[in-house]
């Protein structure tokens, strides 16, 4: 582990320190009697099926690689991308950020591409992901019977405020997209001319990242493809929704009888929590959901941190037990992997 991330992991564990000590100053109270018990009255028939969809969604974000595949790869069918899949985000769940790469590592191999291709292909991913999650939290915005209906109204203004922001964000980041696919080249240089007089190689970085970002856009082959790509990202985030919905009703209790369009805003501050998490124990994701339960949904202390762990070892860690098992079956290091995939992708 190099210097830098070092440092970073150090910071992310003392922010995760200060967030826990005033969750524990407002939480003074807690019971840890009533935090057993309500776990111990999970209802795991409930837990499994919220496993099952996750799983589903893994299967969803191969197929959508292979929609990626299809103008280079057209040969190349779902079950060759759900291994790679299951063991990449195995990588991210163990290492943290630096096993980000692995899933597109273990791609290019497999698919005999260019590292640099796959990468590009990730980053466009992260457009549709994006993209999909905002066209749900709009639809959830709208619905009359949706947001508004949150335990606290008042919340509700700032989830529409955030809406509107995600929207124009999406929006600005399709249009530049757009320009890229069209004048990836020209765009580059002038990237390149710009920003030539500042740090060593800036410029030439820049310029280089928006050409493979241009080499990831050419893989959307036409309208309907474009089409496809949407609605399954759009239906494996939905999943994933209901896979939240699941385990908040395995605990059959009112406070938790929360609905599938009010779930977006914890599925928001999960992802948000996760940017700031340690590798394998997490911390940041659990952090927000529990606040979020807490402050939005008007949960008990006890039973929004049981929930709120319970959320991300269904959506977070449930791969990792299959994805150390296909790892091991493929004989691949998750440690090598990840030192393999950064350095080939810088």
């Amino acid at each position: 582990m190099d210097k830098k991330r070092i440092l970073a992991t150090v910071i992310v564990f003392l922010i995760l320190v200060v967030l826990v000590y005033l969750q524990y100053r407002h939480w003074r109270s807690f019971d840890w009697g009533t935090f057993w018990s309500q776990t111990h009255r999970i209802r795991k028939i409930h837990v499994l099926h919220g496993i099952a969809l996750i799983y589903i969604g893994y299967w969803m974000r191969a197929w959508r690689w292979k929609i990626f595949l299809k103008p280079v790869r057209p040969e190349t069918k779902v079950m060759d991308l759900v291994s790679p899949t299951l063991v990449g985000f195995t990588g991210l769940a163990l290492l943290g950020r630096a096993g980000e790469f692995i899933r597109p590592y273990l791609i290019a191999r497999r698919t005999d591409l260019p590292v640099s291709s796959q990468v590009a292909v990730w980053g466009v991913e992260r457009i549709f992901d994006i993209g999909a999650f905002t066209v749900l939290m709009m639809l959830a915005i709208f619905l009359p019977s949706a947001l508004p209906s949150i335990p606290h109204p008042e919340y509700y203004l700032r989830f529409r405020e955030f809406g509107f922001l995600l929207t124009a964000i999406v929006a600005i980041t399709a249009g530049a997209a757009v320009v890229i696919r069209r004048n990836g080249e020209k765009v580059a240089a002038w990237i390149e001319q710009r920003f030539s007089h500042l740090a060593s190689n800036l410029g030439h970085r820049l310029g280089q990242k928006v050409r493979e970002f241009g080499l990831g856009l050419n893989t959307i082959h036409g309208p309907l493809s474009l089409l496809w790509l949407t609605l399954v990202s759009v239906g494996m985030w939905y999943a994933i929704a209901l896979s939240y919905h699941e385990v908040t009703h395995s605990y059959g209790v009112d406070a938790l009888e929360i609905p599938v369009s009010q779930l977006l805003i914890l599925m928001f501050s999960s992802m948000m929590g996760s940017m700031v998490q340690l590798p394998a124990v997490g911390g940041g994701s659990q952090i927000a959901t529990i606040a979020t339960l807490s402050s939005v949904f008007d949960v008990p202390p006890e039973l929004a941190a049981s929930c709120g762990i319970l959320l991300w070892l269904v959506t977070f860690a449930a791969v990792v037990p299959l994805g150390l098992l296909l790892a091991h079956r493929e004989r691949l290091s998750l440690r090598k992997l990840s030192v393999e995939s950064h350095r080939t992708a810088e």
